[in-house]
């Protein structure tokens, strides 16, 4: 027999499903071997070698592994493709104790096909991966336990900081601080708009070909004196053909980008998904299935056969005119790794209308959006016919001009891949050229009315999820496994919170964000950030990492002894702030504090009175059982729940908003949905349901 490990017990079942009989395939379950939690486990004297135990809930993994390797003539360790898999090969060999022989295979999908191939190309575990893997946890671990200390003494006792997280979250900051210190300007827009079988309207833009902002309303009551009762006269018309290319299939960072985006998943929801679309699992009619490449890569690039089987595809369904002259190639951008192609689906033949009903509707929109962006990314592209109009109200002494645009899909190309044309995400359609009139130069046109709108100039927008790992990939923060979890990180330290899709920084947030700018500027400074990932590139290259440690390491823990005879408090950390609410217990004014989830009243005889109250909690509706208000809260895990205000006297409490009332069937709690804008409330238990 022949044993095959892997990672996942999902991903154990589908190769177990492909190898058959004279194989055994088991599951490690991620990492076995770690750096002790509850000290430093990095010998900074040594050449900073690292402690690895073998973590507690892997002891029984580890047995039966070993309890199965006695029956088994060879050993495959087949854990992800990336520098975190190559790290828990080489854990497991060691582990394990096995020989340094060829007993390392990987593979881009779970197919049959790509797994058979890898059993016959084993290779020796590569040291050089290991090693960056290795870096990058040996210097995180030496941030994070060094820097937490600094901020939870300068701050509040039990705070945290890790390298990259610390500054994806001054990112969110000082964009909140942008936001805050924006004053807007006053502007003020103008379209003329014209009669005539096809009415249409331009907008204003110069004066005798000059680019012109209306920065006022005397500024424009002055352009409109000018202008009243002149009349328009067409002066240049361009038309032309245009080519929209479609977008490249999808890396980690774009894939989260659009899922989150389109579906208002957060990003860890949708590497998860995808990660159960990678390793395979039950579907109906199919069995154990996995139905997408690896989900972990910053290349847009596609292996050969993939690019055939596409052509293939494209031709048979569409037909020969919706594929490019030559297979679409797309550049790979230069901080890219490329270690492994583009996110795709395995097999064409599986597409998604197949397998509706089969998968659950999350699991449904993520393939499907893999499936159609890869497909439209190897057709011809969209044509468009285009027009552009500039016209003039002629004045005494100055000409006024106005433009419009438009187009028409003249063929559509890769937006034939997707049921929703404008779903592919490229550019957003201009005005149709077909509601304008035939247009030439030199045309007098029928003048209906001027109309004009005082604006204002608006501020950055807070980032969402999908903004901000756009925004850390460009600046070379993280790695396409880590944005999800870095963004989830943050929240959880209650650092970020969420304004219905975007990110906000805490009052706590930007005081810890303070805190490591004012003691580990290079850690806080993104252009370092950026410069360590590429030097952790380098020992995938050869570089000793050591070495990497060694340079940053006299520099950091200089700044970090510094810190610590700095006797001064952070600025932002406030006195406890008396409220004019009285302790029912025991009769004292309680104060305002902050916890992990946000502000409450607690009272200052603690801990002789332990007695806490909600403080600003949102009320979101009214109690089916007792009829106080029903609060929005957060459980000790940080998920969001609904309960009554009068706890502990009702104890009532849902996951979703409840109806303000039982149901009348059955008297069990009623939820509120929408549907279709309107308020549907449904039972939890005999599904009736009534309109609001």
């Amino acid at each position: 027999m022949k044993l095959v490990i892997v990672e996942s017990p999902s991903k154990a079942k589908t190769i177990g499903k492909y190898l058959g009989q004279g194989y055994r395939v088991l599951a490690s379950g991620g990492h076995v071997c770690d750096l002790p939690e509850k000290r430093l486990g990095v010998d900074v004297d040594n050449h900073f070698e690292p402690e690895y135990v073998i973590s507690d809930d892997k002891q029984r993994t580890i047995a039966n592994l070993k309890a199965t390797l006695k029956n088994s003539q060879q050993v495959y360790l087949a854990t992800d493709p990336d520098r975190e898999g190559e790290a828990i090969s080489w854990h497991l060999q060691n582990v394990l104790s096995l020989p340094d022989d060829e007993i390392r295979i990987e593979f881009n999908e779970i197919s049959k096909k790509a797994v058979q191939n890898a059993l016959t190309k084993p290779r020796k575990i590569n040291k050089n991966l290991v090693d960056a893997q290795q870096a990058r946890r040996v210097l995180d671990r030496i941030v994070g336990y060094k820097i937490s200390p600094v901020i939870s003494r300068k701050i509040k006792k039990g705070l945290s900081a890790g390298r990259v997280q610390s500054a994806a979250l001054r990112m969110v900051v000082d964009r909140e601080r942008e936001i805050r210190a924006f004053k807007p300007e006053e502007y003020w827009t103008l379209h003329a708009l014209f009669k005539g079988k096809h009415p249409f309207k331009a907008l204003f833009s110069d004066v005798d070909g000059k680019k012109f902002k209306i920065p006022n309303k005397a500024a424009l009551d002055k352009l409109l004196a000018q202008i009243e009762g002149k009349p328009y006269v067409v002066d240049e018309v361009k038309r032309s053909v245009q080519k929209v290319m479609p977008m490249p299939p999808f890396t980690t960072s774009t894939l989260q980008q659009d899922a989150t985006t389109k579906f208002s998943m957060s990003a860890p929801q949708v590497m998860q998904i995808a990660q159960q679309l990678y390793e395979g699992f039950e579907i109906e009619g199919e069995g154990h299935v996995a139905l997408v490449t690896y989900i972990r890569t910053d290349s847009v690039r596609v292996a050969d056969d993939a690019v055939w089987a596409a052509k293939r595809h494209i031709v048979d369904k569409f037909g020969a005119e919706y594929y490019p002259k030559f297979p679409n190639k797309f550049a790979v951008k230069a901080q890219a790794q490329d270690a492994h192609e583009a996110i795709r689906p395995i097999s064409l033949e599986k597409d998604p209308e197949s397998l509706k009903g089969k998968l659950s509707r999350n699991h449904y929109l993520v393939y499907k959006l893999i499936y159609d962006r890869f497909v439209a990314s190897q057709m011809a592209p969209a044509q468009y016919d285009t027009l552009k109009v500039h016209l003039n109200a002629l004045g005494d002494s100055h000409k006024f001009g106005f433009k419009v645009q438009g187009r028409t899909l003249k063929f559509a190309g890769f937006t034939a891949a997707y049921a929703d044309f404008r779903s592919h995400g490229n550019e957003e359609d201009g005005e149709e050229s077909t509601l304008l009139p035939s247009l030439n130069e030199g045309d007098a046109l029928d003048f209906k009315e001027l109309k004009y709108e005082q604006k204002f100039t608006k501020p950055p927008q807070r980032y969402t999820e999908s903004s901000l790992i756009k925004a850390m990939e460009e600046n070379g923060i993280g790695r396409p496994s880590t944005y999800a979890s870095i963004i989830s990180v943050i929240a959880k330290r209650a650092y970020t919170e969420k304004e219905g899709k975007n990110l906000k920084a805490t009052e706590l947030g930007e005081t810890v964000c303070d805190a490591i700018v004012k003691y580990f500027p290079d850690i806080m400074d993104l252009k370092f950030t950026a410069k360590m990932e590429k030097e952790l590139d380098d020992v995938e290259e050869g570089r000793k990492w050591q070495d990497l440690i060694a340079e940053f390491y006299p520099g950091f823990i200089a700044e970090v002894k510094n810190a610590f005879h700095d006797g001064a408090a952070v600025t932002g950390k406030k006195e406890e702030e008396v409220s004019d609410v009285r302790c029912e217990k025991c009769g004292a004014m309680m104060v305002i504090k902050e916890g992990r989830f946000g502000k409450f009243l607690a009272c200052p005889n603690y801990p002789t009175c332990k007695n806490i109250l909600s403080v600003g909690a949102e009320k979101v509706g009214t109690c089916p059982v007792c009829g106080k208000d029903i609060l929005k809260k957060h459980s000790k895990a940080g998920k969001v729940f609904y309960g009554c205000s009068g706890y502990p006297a009702c104890k009532f409490a849902s996951w979703d908003i409840p109806a303000p009332h039982l149901c009348p069937k059955c008297k069990s709690t009623m939820i509120v949905k929408k549907s279709k804008g309107k308020t549907i409330y449904v039972c939890t238990s005999c599904k009736y349901e009534e309109e609001k």
